[in-house]
């Protein structure tokens, strides 16, 4: 069976985020993502970093802040960048959501993710009542 990703998307100010789970082919402690980040404005914008929130199915949640591979990108008006990586996750399921940090105009702002619903290749654990 192929895997065919689920995309959610958000925009924002004309930049546009489109986000998916990347398949991984080993049972880890880690899920795949992917993200696509387009600016479709009239102005260049700069790519500060991502800061992330992942909520497991048991209702914990962990902060993430990482910049882009330690890179600061500059995206002129109609291009793209794609960025894959992994979070940890310990459930069989997680909801990873959050902001990519951007410079546009000289002004730093808060664009949204789009939230992601992530599976892990573990099996779900029973609980018995």
């Amino acid at each position: 069976m192929d895997f065919e990703p689920d995309y959610v998307t958000l925009t924002t100010d004309n930049i546009e985020i489109s986000a998916c789970q990347a398949l991984l082919e080993d049972d880890t402690d880690f899920c795949g993502y992917y993200l696509k980040i387009e600016n479709n404005s009239d102005a260049p914008i700069c790519l500060l970093g991502k800061d992330f929130n992942l909520t497991d199915d048991k209702g914990n949640t962990s902060a993430f802040d990482h910049t882009f591979n330690g890179e600061i990108l500059e995206l002129n008006p109609g291009e793209y960048f794609e960025f894959e990586d992994m979070m940890p996750i310990k459930t069989s399921s997680a909801v990873l959501y959050g902001t990519c940090r951007i410079i546009k105009s000289n002004l730093t702002q808060d664009i949204k993710i789009p939230a992601l619903q992530l599976f892990s290749n573990k099996p779900s654990s029973l609980v018995l009542n």
